[in-house]
């Protein structure tokens, strides 16, 4: 069933402004990564979404394709971010399906509580692996497509990292992942000043806690949201954080 532009898009989009450009998205089916995908499909985008669940995967690219009637929306399951053999087989599927890639958003992600005193050096790897070599791995294949794309168009050639707030000053139970996005961001910043001079721009965005995520839902108590909403000065319904929405591509 199609959602209400007002749940992903808010009202300062020009209709059509991505018409003909293709979108390429690590963690598509997660809620921050499907709300950027499904507001660019709604203003023209085409789309290819990659995850590790190929159910959860697909069901999210039918799901992508109601934004827009006529929209294109791959969903490619069993990716791993941290095989690049496997990323590269996704993103030849994407440019042979819908003739290019102009935007890549980087946005699988790996997370869980634990304390620094029981947080194994496996477990911390895991994060880095997936958040970091994943972005990573990422970045490599899809950057000749973007270069492409920067040199044939001057709105296309635009890598989006997502990352978060929480390596800013420490947070409790989250040092692997701090750690990670700390990577993340030096990535994108590095992609930035080699390839910038070719026309492609790397930024990052860096949500904080977003109510009603899959992420939140995992990953808070009931008490940590409340901390959470208390510092928030402005929210837009209410209950903290707000909806998921908007673009900054």
């Amino acid at each position: 069933m199609a959602m209400k532009r007002s749940d992903y898009l808010s009202e300062v989009w020009r209709e059509g402004i991505f018409n003909n450009k293709v979108v390429f998205c690590t963690g598509g089916n997660g809620t921050i990564c499907s709300a950027q995908v499904r507001a660019m499909v709604h203003l023209g985008a085409n789309a290819c979404i990659v995850g590790r669940n190929v159910e959860k995967t697909e069901s999210m690219a039918r799901s992508l394709m109601t934004a827009r009637e006529g929209s294109k929306v791959l969903g490619i399951g069993s990716v791993d971010v941290r095989n690049p053999e496997s990323l590269n087989q996704a993103v030849e599927s994407c440019v042979k399906e819908l003739g290019g890639i102009d935007f890549c958003i980087a946005g699988a992600a790996g997370n869980f509580l634990s304390p620094l005193s029981h947080l194994s050096a496996n477990a911390f790897k895991s994060v880095i692996d997936i958040d970091v070599l994943g972005s990573y791995n990422t970045a490599k294949a899809v950057l000749p497509h973007l270069v492409k794309s920067a040199s044939t168009s001057t709105s296309g050639g635009r890598l989006i990292f997502v990352s978060a707030t929480i390596h800013y000053t420490g947070a409790p139970l989250q040092t692997h992942v701090a750690v990670a996005k700390a990577g993340v961001d030096a990535l994108s910043a590095n992609v930035a000043i080699e390839y910038g001079p070719r026309g492609l721009t790397s930024n990052v965005i860096a949500p904080g806690p977003i109510a009603a995520t899959e992420g939140m839902e995992r990953l808070s108590r009931g008490e940590d949201a409340q901390a959470s909403r208390k510092r928030i000065p402005a929210v837009g319904d209410g209950q903290g954080g707000g909806r998921c929405h908007g673009l900054v591509v």
